[in-house]
């Protein structure tokens, strides 16, 4: 089999992989049940087994490296098919190790949301805000979702018209933040729309801060030795 013939099928293969697993969301349970795997697999291996034969003949290769070539795109009919058999068994596995790999990162499983501790010992959140990413820290201790002046500025709020009106205790002193209702705060599979939120004034918070707000409107939260658990009504 020539080089080229084989890296041609391989790149096949593998746009045919991403395409599978791009669009197993629109899969459900009701149509995997119309399909008969045993048959479907025996079907597909039974198609490669003939066309990587008539290829490789094609091209005079001698029997047995004919044989070779069909066995081989047998076991990649295999893999395929059991790739897309549990591929959403291997996106979680992969979401875990990212999340493993990357604090902050967050791994979704059903309605769990589970953030590894960062190095700094504290847990650091990727959100979404208005469809534009915030990183936040876990604060148990604020009543509601505070943001920073930059992170106002990136989700659109027009922080030249907030009005500093609510009193708010923090590390320097007392101060005063600016109230307002986020349209929706998204981490990992967790969507949550209409939050209420406090916008520092410049200069108060380096970092903003997942609070009481969000947290309150889950089923249950836990932290579990160096994870963040959040879980959300089904």
């Amino acid at each position: 089999m020539s080089k080229r013939l084989l890296w041609t099928m391989l790149l096949g293969v593998g746009l045919s992989l991403a395409v599978l697993i791009a669009s197993s969301h629109r899969a459900t349970v009701a149509d995997l049940l119309r399909y008969d795997f045993a048959s479907l697999l025996v079907k597909i291996a039974l198609l490669v087994f003939i066309g990587g034969l008539v290829l490789t003949l094609l091209f005079r290769e001698p029997l047995s490296r004919a044989l070779e070539a069909a066995f081989f795109w047998v076991v990649v009919a295999l893999l395929l098919v059991v790739g897309y058999t549990y591929r959403f068994e291997l996106r979680d596995v992969s979401d875990r190790v990212l999340a493993e790999l990357m604090p902050g990162r967050a791994a979704t499983r059903g309605n769990t949301v589970e953030i590894v501790k960062s190095r700094a010992g504290d847990f650091s959140v990727a959100a979404h805000i208005n469809g534009a990413r915030v990183p936040m820290v876990l604060d148990t201790g604020a009543s509601a979702v505070v943001l920073t002046q930059e992170a106002a500025r990136a989700i659109g709020l027009p922080v030249g018209f907030l009005t500093y009106s609510v009193n708010v205790e923090t590390a320097n002193g007392r101060t005063q933040a600016a109230p307002v209702t986020l349209e929706k705060l998204t981490i990992g599979g967790i969507n949550e729309r209409a939050v209420q939120a406090l916008i520092a004034q410049p200069g108060q918070l380096k970092v903003s801060l997942l609070g009481m707000s969000f947290l309150s409107r889950l089923e249950s939260w836990e932290v579990r030795g160096d994870k963040l658990l959040m879980r959300s009504y089904p």
